[in-house]
């Protein structure tokens, strides 16, 4: 069993929470208190455009950008399971994916102006709207209610039969409204009292969810959900951890409160961190932040990989760099592939990529290391607590996986496009800012007739002094007038300016 610990920094702006597995950091988080996360908040929405054509629906729901609702996300009037629909599904996900093929047109389920109550399941990402659903979900510590569904699944992750069916059929005989439930795998062994009691409250959570929805004017917010620490502890906390540690008081206060509620038994691995050192420093988080905010990751045998980040997929390349290997080179390029393999599972968890992910392994010829490479990938996978699944392409030596992305990369949260590249991570070099100094005095040179000052980066300037040189001969020869070069630290490489002598 790994041994793990939740890290947590936290001031009045901002929360960072950081996973620690075996000494390594495998999940970072953040919260900022001016934008807070939307996934699992519930919002009373107004339908404004009805897209048959794409089936689907822009909803307002109060936020800065109308959320997007597919029709495979509308509850129809019958929303009860089929018998082999009842047989196949276990988890929430799945309910979801056996009921997520409509049979009605979006136009035949929603109304422009219409009112309805929805879940945002994905933040909104980039220039796309958040992505809602009518099916609603309401997790607790052991349960997750479904009250749109009637379905009582349980957890493949409980394995033992009789326990199975001890769960389902306490469910069954102890929910008094209709609705469906999901048994968590933190329900296994846990006796019937602490089990209803979870039930009761999440009845009771959905009875003020409608109550509420019914006195409030779309759009507006009626449910949100527990805020990043709290989400993490509720979902997540298990005898694995043998610390919570927490650098403020007061949230330190609210911890042990919340935990005492939920399991007391872990009240002892809270623990409050007093000293003035960032928390995030001493325990090494820091660190690897900064690590995955670069393209290029090292491997400890002197190989690499980069990852590049696009909007529609991301690419992940492996590289041998400074390794040599063994003398039969098919051995080196699978032990190098192979040791990627950590490295690249470790980095899709830390930056929470999501989406399609493309990984090009170093060419292997032989069937038996592509079959080993893949199968390492599989097995490192299920390390991630977000779903995965995995296609081999062998004729173009490459692996593409999805990974369920719910909210914004570590990158997107934590930067922003260079003002100066615009995003491309390529500025223009020298030579070709000089060149176009050039194609810019021509146009003007009528503006420059008693001579031209030229203010540029300092890069810029270095080249023109050195192996640009013939660029500032080539300014003199169309003006007929000395040019004056001044460096300038402020500007960027791509930026330039000239002024006219007066």
């Amino acid at each position: 069993m790994s041994q793990k610990e939740m890290i947590i920094s936290h001031s009045p702006l901002e929360t960072r929470l950081a996973i620690i597995e075996d000494g390594v950091v495998s999940e970072v988080a953040f919260e900022r208190e001016r934008s807070r996360g939307v996934v699992g908040n519930l919002y009373k929405g107004r339908v404004n455009r009805v897209l048959p054509g794409m089936q689907s629906a822009f909803v307002d729901i109060g936020l800065e950008r109308d959320a997007f609702l597919y029709v495979s996300d509308v509850i129809e009037d019958d929303e009860s399971l089929t018998e082999e629909e009842e047989r196949i599904v276990e988890t929430e996900r799945e309910i979801r994916a056996a009921k997520g093929s409509s049979n009605q047109s979006i136009d035949e389920l929603l109304k422009s102006g219409q009112e309805v109550l929805v879940q945002v399941a994905k933040e909104p990402l980039g220039t796309k709207g958040a992505r809602i659903t009518a099916y609603v979900s309401l997790p607790g510590r052991l349960l997750v209610y479904m009250p749109t569904v009637e379905h009582v699944g349980v957890s493949r992750k409980i394995e033992s039969a009789e326990e199975r069916s001890r769960l389902r059929k306490l469910i069954q005989s102890s929910k008094q409204r209709g609705g469906g439930y999901i048994v968590r795998t933190a329900a296994e062994g846990k006796d019937d009292e602490a089990i209803v009691a979870d039930l009761r409250y999440l009845e009771n959570k959905w009875t003020e969810v409608l109550e509420k929805s019914e006195h409030h004017k779309a759009p507006a917010l009626i449910h949100r959900d527990l805020g990043l620490v709290f989400k993490y502890i509720r979902d997540i906390l298990s005898p694995e951890f043998s610390a919570i540690r927490i650098n403020s008081e007061e949230l330190f206060d609210q911890v042990l409160n919340y935990v005492r509620q939920i399991q007391p038994q872990m009240l002892h691995r809270v623990k409050y961190y007093s000293r003035n050192y960032p928390i995030f420093e001493e325990y090494g988080v820091q660190s690897e932040i900064d690590k995955a905010l670069r393209s290029k990751v090292w491997l400890k045998s002197g190989g690499y990989i980069v990852i590049n980040q696009t909007e529609a997929l991301v690419a992940i390349d492996v590289n041998t760099g400074r390794y040599t290997g063994d003398r039969r080179l098919e051995d080196t390029i699978t032990r190098i592939n192979i040791e990627a393999i950590e490295e690249i599972v470790h980095q899709v968890r830390l930056r929470d990529l999501g989406g399609i992910i493309v990984i090009d392994f170093i060419d292997m010829e032989e069937r038996r290391n592509q079959n080993k490479v893949y199968t390492a990938l599989e097995l490192a996978l299920k390390k991630d607590r977000s779903p995965t699944k995995t296609l081999q392409v062998n004729e173009f030596g490459l692996i593409v996986l999805t990974r369920k992305r719910v909210k914004r990369s570590l990158e997107r949260v934590l930067c922003r496009p260079c003002p100066s590249c615009q995003g491309s991570s390529w500025i223009k070099s020298p030579t070709t800012v000089a060149y176009e100094i050039i194609d810019q005095v021509r146009k003007n040179a009528a503006d420059y007739r008693k001579g031209l000052t030229l203010k540029v980066h300092p890069e810029v300037a270095r080249a023109l002094k050195g192996k640009e040189a013939p660029v500032i001969e080539e300014l003199k020869a169309i003006l007929h007038r000395d040019v004056d070069v001044r460096s300038d630290h402020n500007m960027y490489q791509e930026q330039y300016e000239l002024t006219a002598r007066r």
